[in-house]
């Protein structure tokens, strides 16, 4: 039998992992077909290392992964791509302003994000076709996981998360570039991805495991409270006050011990990755790495107050620190459901007031700021920004494209033409990627599909897009079945 040797996860490309005696007794099979061992090793090594990109644009720049995602699909027309020059039924309600960039205008919503915009790049021509990706949730999955999912319902709405599912990108991350030292390696905040019923979908380790979830950090209390994340709860990060690190290392020398003689039941939940989730919460419990991250009253008050005193500005600051303490992936998830009124980015009805008032603001002054601050720490350099949504919005307003009602004031989903924002890590600074029509209705040039993106957010970090993962079928699969757009790295 021909197999290429790999190992108990069977994924070639994991460096931590070779290969099993079942392998080595089949290579003797595929000697026939001129593969000796030795080559066979020596293929199974090319897989494991750097693999096609190597010595390409960006590879490798990142150390972290920052995504922001805006989930509700953001209006592209009213943000950061207005057009001139077109029907009234297509101009936004909000007049253009220059950036820094000549030539490159944003709307008037966005005037703290024109003064940054030199420090990131704009993809202007973000597009897919949607096959049941016209609704919120499969399209989240699909920019979350880079597959689209067989259960679509006409309305786009998907099943609940479970085992089966693709993993997230960032529990993809953290398992093919693990920390080195005791911090989170994933985290998401400050709200799960949601639409309706359907909570957390795209959001998980899926058929990785438990030990590749995000840590979540939902803080209490409804999307509209502002003040929420002042009340940050880490207890399960908390020592109790007569229990100091060295009692807790002790213990677990006793749980070693006491393993040691109970090979039966070490049998039976082997498979579980108890020892890890023990090490890794006694690791963050003995440094207090994680908790200090947390603590954002050490942060000064006109620093707390330049990001905004809001959830959206507050977890903005939060992800900065969360990077800075070593976390691998932070992704913060716009604080409130897709599919909702006040400070969602879902506008079927009300658009003009609800971006002028609500979201549009605190985009502006948390992700400027956020900007400014990642660029003035030296972080910018080594962490790839990602700020985008599921989709746009539709370029004539009052019509329907989704079988969702809208008001002359309000636009529908739109996945064939929209923007998303690309910062450090060795991206191009002050640049703006392709571009979109005279109405923003669809690329003119250079089309970035989402999967697209996120096979560059994986070539950053050094890792092959292309990599082989086994699913709970055992099934190989790519991380993503896209190249990067290595065009964004200068």
């Amino acid at each position: 039998m021909f197999r290429i040797p790999g190992s108990r996860g069977k994924d070639l490309c994991d460096p931590t992992l070779g290969a099993s005696r079942r392998d080595i007794l089949r290579v003797g099979g595929a000697s026939m077909l001129g593969l000796t061992l030795n080559n066979m090793m020596r293929a199974q090594a090319a897989s494991s290392a750097a693999g096609a990109g190597t010595g390409r644009a960006g590879w490798g720049k990142a150390k972290h992964v920052l995504m922001i995602y805006l989930q509700g699909g953001p209006s592209h027309l009213d943000l950061w791509d207005p057009k001139e020059n077109v029907p009234d039924k297509v101009r936004s309600a909000f007049k253009s302003i220059p950036t820094k960039i000549p030539g490159v205008n944003f709307t008037e919503i966005l005037p703290q994000l024109a003064k940054v915009n030199d420090k990131f790049t704009m993809i202007r021509s973000m597009s897919y076709t949607p096959v049941g990706l016209f609704n919120h949730t499969a399209a989240i999955y699909q920019i979350m996981t880079g597959y689209t999912t067989d259960k679509v319902s006409p309305s786009g709405q998907l099943e609940p998360p479970n085992a089966k599912d693709f993993p997230n990108f960032g529990s993809n991350i953290i398992r093919l570039k693990p920390l080195e030292e005791p911090m989170l390696p994933f985290v998401m905040l400050p709200r799960p991805l949601q639409e309706s019923n359907v909570v957390g979908k795209g959001g998980g380790a899926g058929f990785l495991g438990k030990a590749y979830e995000p840590y979540t950090l939902y803080p209490d209390g409804d999307d509209l409270d502002m003040g929420k994340m002042d009340r940050i709860k880490i207890d399960d990060l908390q020592l109790r006050p007569d229990l100091f690190s060295v009692r807790l290392e002790r213990r677990a020398k006793l749980r070693d011990a006491i393993d040691s003689q109970m090979p039966t039941i070490e049998a039976a939940v082997k498979n579980l990755s108890l020892d890890s989730y023990y090490d890794q919460a006694l690791n963050l419990i003995s440094s207090g790495r994680a908790r200090d991250a947390f603590a954002l009253d050490r942060e000064s008050p006109k620093l707390r107050d330049r990001y905004g005193r809001n959830t959206f500005g507050q977890s903005c600051m939060l992800a900065r620190r969360l990077l800075e303490a070593g976390t691998r992936v932070v992704e913060l998830i716009w604080p409130k459901v897709a599919n909702s009124d006040n400070h969602s980015w879902d506008h079927h009805v009300g658009l003009t007031q609800r971006m002028k008032n609500q979201s549009g603001p605190m985009l502006d002054q948390g992700l400027s700021a956020l900007f400014e601050d990642l660029d003035a720490t030296g972080l910018l350099d080594e962490t790839i920004v990602v700020a985008l949504g599921e989709f746009g919005r539709s370029p004539e307003k009052g019509v329907s494209t989704s079988g969702n009602g809208n008001s002359a004031d309000g636009r529908d989903h739109w996945p064939y033409c929209y923007t998303a924002v690309v910062g450090g890590a060795g991206i191009k600074r002050g640049y703006v990627h392709g571009k979109s029509d005279a109405t923003g209705s669809s690329p003119a040039a250079d089309a970035v599909h989402p999967t697209e993106l996120l096979a560059t957010i994986y070539h950053a970090l050094g890792i092959d897009p292309e990599t082989i993962v086994y699913n709970h079928l055992n099934q190989p699969r790519e991380l993503v079945k896209a190249k990067p757009v290595t065009e964004l790295f200068a």
